[in-house]
């Protein structure tokens, strides 16, 4: 065992009359049921007792949702944990009032109760949902899972894998998920980690495959804090798509693989050696098995060439920079900061540690008010100790490069500390999108804000 490291409808008097309105002609057959409930799950290795976890439909994680590109999701959330609940549809160009964010574009949803979600799926590509009311805790305990959107015309590949790699902070002795989502260390400083590394809700993943087989793996960071740092065994090929979109052409597989929190990357790769595996660099500096692959029996003789681009998603065109809106926001606080200690104090009487544009959690106002089909250029500052993982909800974005060059499509970018980023984007999607660190403690303590598109 890896050591315990540290390392029914809608409640329509809870709705407002702009869900109501996003919803119309939604079908009228009932919606296929999505339920936030309590279950057990082995996460620890045998021997060690069922871990009590939050899920979706009882499984860890939630069920695989997929489906065929510009058809419609249709499910009905129903809520039967003790506290309100919500899902965030993460990384789909989605309606704002079917985004999931509790207190922004939707009032929670209490226990007992249900909201139906309907949306376009427009964009091919691996996407995540999860849940987005006290979501520090809510994801932490399991509620989260893959959404997958396929391509008209699927890639040739062997088999399509989505691996959903987590970290779980347990009890040693019981192996319950830790009850103590407000620590004061976690919230200021990286975050809550887990001392339990897995993949798909298991501690030790292992597939079968056979020798020269391609494969095409979707990894998806669904943990709290940690930064996957992987690298291929017995495995070559190239990166097709970051965060649901597709690149231009294949990459080379980087010799380390970097995935932030609520990252996703699309690998297509072929089995090469006789023992293949996925590994992760741990907290002690050690290569440890993330997902084995058990080799048996060969697909054929030689590799194939190298796969084709997939087809690119529609209307996504880069921002004109010249003529885009310059906004600036800093990043501020957390332990080890340059934040004044008086405000400091100040903030962590409101139990916050962290701002974003000078503001400790969501103002009554926005950031910024755009308009649609608005370029953007947006600098974000990190002045503070710790690497955050920023995610912009409803649109994808471009990391402006040196010399104008823009980086590919991303709803997800890791900043490390002191570091400066600036990103382009196009305020194509009307409605109200948060904009937050997706280390889920930093986002509890004050490191969420959001825009407005008109």
């Amino acid at each position: 065992m890896q050591s315990f490291q540290p390392t029914r409808r809608a409640v329509l008097a809870g709705m407002g009359a702009s869900a109501l309105t996003a919803r119309a002609g939604f079908a009228e057959t009932v919606p296929i049921p999505l339920t936030a409930q309590r279950a057990m799950a082995q996460i620890a290795p045998e021997g060690y007792p069922q871990t009590e976890v939050w899920s979706y439909d009882g499984t860890l994680p939630g069920p695989e949702l997929r489906l065929a590109q510009d058809t419609r999701l249709q499910r009905r959330f129903v809520n039967q944990l003790d506290v309100p609940s919500t899902v965030h549809w993460h990384g789909i160009r989605i309606d704002n009032a079917m985004d999931g964010v509790a207190g922004l574009t939707q009032d929670a949803v209490p226990p007992g109760a249900s909201f139906d979600y309907d949306f376009l799926v427009p964009d091919a590509g691996t996407y995540w949902y999860h849940a987005h009311t006290n979501s520090m805790e809510q994801v932490a305990r399991g509620l989260s899972g893959a959404l997958v959107v396929e391509e008209r015309h699927a890639p040739d590949v062997d088999r399509d894998e989505v691996l959903m790699l987590d970290d779980w902070l347990l009890d040693p002795e019981t192996a319950q998920i830790a009850p103590d989502f407000n620590h004061p260390m976690d919230l200021s400083h990286g975050g809550r980690f887990g001392n339990l590394i897995g993949t798909n809700g298991h501690y030790a993943l292992t597939l079968t495959a056979k020798r020269n087989e391609r494969l095409r793996l979707r990894l998806i960071n669904a943990a709290n804090a940690r930064i996957f740092v992987l690298r291929l065994a017995g495995l070559s090929g190239w990166q097709v798509a970051l965060d649901g979109m597709p690149l231009p052409a294949p990459e080379p597989v980087p010799q380390e693989l970097v995935l932030a929190p609520a990252q996703r990357v699309d690998l297509i790769v072929d089995v090469i050696a006789e023992d293949a595996a996925i590994e992760q660099l741990g907290n002690d500096q050690e290569w440890h098995r993330q997902v084995g692959l058990e080799i048996s029996g060969q697909a054929s003789r030689t590799r194939r060439a190298a796969p084709a681009s997939l087809p690119a998603n529609p209307n996504m065109d880069a921002p004109v920079l010249a003529q885009a809106r310059a906004l600036e926001m800093k990043i501020e606080g957390g332990a080890m900061g340059r934040m004044p200690m008086s405000r400091m104090r100040g903030m962590m009487q409101d139990g916050k540690f962290w701002t974003l544009g000078g503001q400790a959690g969501p103002a009554a106002a926005p950031f910024a008010r755009l308009s649609q089909g608005e370029p953007v250029r947006l600098r974000m500052i990190n002045d503070t100790a710790f690497p955050h993982a920023m995610h912009l909800h409803g649109m994808h974005f471009r990391e402006v490069l040196a010399e104008g060059q823009l980086g590919p499509m991303r709803d997800t970018f890791l900043t490390d500390a002191g570091a400066s980023h600036e990103i382009a984007f196009t305020a194509e999607n009307p409605g109200k999108w948060l904009l937050h660190c997706h280390m889920l403690a930093h986002a509890a303590a004050g490191m969420t804000s959001w825009i407005e598109v008109a």
